[in-house]
């Protein structure tokens, strides 16, 4: 109280300073009093070993202008439990630095810096002719984003309506479980802003948090969701915007830029309707060594990936068909005297022959096993397993009932083709019982990509990531006057090269 005391009294006695609007700050220091709304603030943490560096505010003035803030973690202590989003102050006394020229949150090119002296007051009595606005939102488009991807540059926000959360259409409400969003610390939506490319929206930690509460919390199955400050990044050659620390998340009526996009919905329906569930599902390209790293993850699931790779071999010491029930395609044994099926119950079904053929294949850095499974068999080679199985007998009927067909030289003409594999991640790779993994689709002829650089591995952590501590907000004015902390500115055989996956 002495201390609020002596701040008050020390400003009262002072001769009232002109207030200073941002766009007239100067670099360097100043004696000038601001005049702000604070709309956000969260910590900054160093992200070798996650140590407070400061925190990070991002304000507005009476004009509409917005600058990034920051306090240094030894002048924090002063300053924290008296910020409130939300809240106006003044601040008189402040450094103003040159803005950190990666992941900035605001146009400007100063940040505005606590500095010895820093007094900072409530401003509760507002004149009648001032204003201040709550929010100024910077909103990119799918092409804006997919022109700055990777660049770590400036952080700008997105808006949209949801088509997919964690995998689950909204055509039934999603379900979210709380403790697999606490155990993963993320969220996974595909986000479609009007009629454009739909997005992969990854929300870490807090934005998880703070969407799981929402979206849960909602009587009616949110549809609209609004993102600040996003990342667009790289993830296996493909735009995947990502959340930050700074990042905060509304939905449907919120505020008035998701309760704009929300009545714009509601007028174009078709809109919701138009995209192509394709598209909407699309898997990511990855490398082999990109997909068993992931096989690897503790928290990884069944999935369904792209990856392109050239074959160079086709398994000749296992059978390439197997003998399916012409209903339900599942492997039909053999009875008494007929064939049975024990998923449809029958003892006597029609068999037809289904591929069931190992192919080795490579990138440029990784071998594995493919088993091309049913139709993916006939897309690559352009024949029907049961076309090919039955040629084969009726040309050789003197073969025993046993025979096993070799494999077909259309199988081995596919050696040497590159192509773009649709794969699945089986149960069975996750718990190790096999390496080898399923192609269920052959979706295109392809050219081996370049080796992807290290920013294009997808990562489960977010480059920073920092929860904001739960913050009990009073005070007046104070100054911290012995503070001392930094600003911030914040050729041998491709075999014998290739790491083996699967047998």
């Amino acid at each position: 109280m002495a201390m609020k005391s002596a701040v008050k009294s020390q400003l009262t006695t002072r001769k009232a300073p002109l207030a200073m609007y941002f766009n007239d700050i100067s670099p360097g220091l100043s004696e000038s009093q601001l005049r702000f709304r604070v709309i956000h603030f969260w910590e900054a943490k160093n992200i070798a070993n996650r140590t407070l560096i400061g925190i990070e505010l991002l304000l507005i003035d009476e004009q509409g202008t917005v600058m990034q803030g920051f306090i240094s973690s030894s002048r924090a202590p002063t300053y924290l439990p008296h910020l409130k989003a939300g809240a106006t102050y003044t601040l008189q006394n402040f450094l103003a630095a040159t803005s950190k020229e990666i992941y900035r949150v605001a146009d400007q090119n100063l940040t505005i810096s606590f500095s010895n002296g820093s007094i900072l007051a409530p401003l509760d009595d507002i004149p009648v002719s001032v204003s201040f606005p709550t929010d100024r939102f910077r909103f990119h488009t799918h092409e804006d984003f997919q022109a700055h991807r990777g660049l770590r540059g400036d952080l700008y926000d997105v808006v949209g309506h949801l088509r997919l959360v964690n995998g689950q259409s909204l055509i039934d409400r999603p379900v979210l479980d709380e403790a697999e969003v606490i155990s993963t610390r993320r969220i996974l939506v595909h986000l479609q802003s009007k009629d454009e490319p739909v997005m992969k929206l990854y929300l870490w930690d807090q934005a998880a948090k703070d969407f799981y509460k929402k979206f849960t919390s909602s009587e009616d199955t949110p549809t609209v969701l609004l993102v600040t400050t996003v990342n667009p990044k790289v993830i296996a050659g493909n735009l995947a915007l990502s959340s930050m620390a700074s990042s905060r998340v509304f939905i449907d009526k919120d505020i008035q830029p998701t309760i704009d996009y929300f009545s714009w919905l509601g007028s174009n329906p078709e809109i919701a309707k138009r995209v192509n569930a394709d598209e909407v599902t699309r898997s990511e390209t990855m490398t082999i060594g990109q997909i068993y790293a992931y096989i690897k993850q503790e928290n990884a699931k069944e999935a369904s990936f792209d990856c392109i790779a050239t074959i160079d071999d086709v398994k000749r010491d296992s059978a390439w068909y197997y003998i399916g029930c012409s209903g339900c395609q599942t492997k039909a044994t053999r009875g008494p005297s007929s064939l049975m099926c024990a998923k449809c119950g029958k003892t006597n079904v029609s068999g037809v022959a289904k591929y069931l053929a190992k192919i080795s294949v490579y990138d440029k850095n990784d071998q594995a096993v493919f088993v091309l499974l049913g139709d993916a068999g006939s897309e690559l080679t352009g024949k029907n397993a049961a076309e090919l199985v039955n040629n084969y007998f009726e040309a050789n009927q003197d073969l025993g009932a046993g025979h096993q067909m070799p494999v077909p030289q259309a199988l081995i003409d596919t050696i040497g083709q590159t192509h773009k594999f649709r794969v699945k991640v089986s149960k069975l790779n996750l718990t190790g019982k096999i390496q080898a993994i399923t192609v269920t689709k052959i979706v295109s002829s392809e050219v081996l990509p370049p080796v992807p650089t290290p920013t294009e591995i997808p990562h489960d952590v977010e480059d920073e990531v920092a929860l904001p501590s739960a913050i009990v907000i009073d005070g007046s004015g104070f100054k911290a006057d012995d503070a001392d902390g930094s600003t911030s500115s914040m050729d041998e055989s491709r075999k014998a090269k290739r790491p083996k996956h699967g047998k």
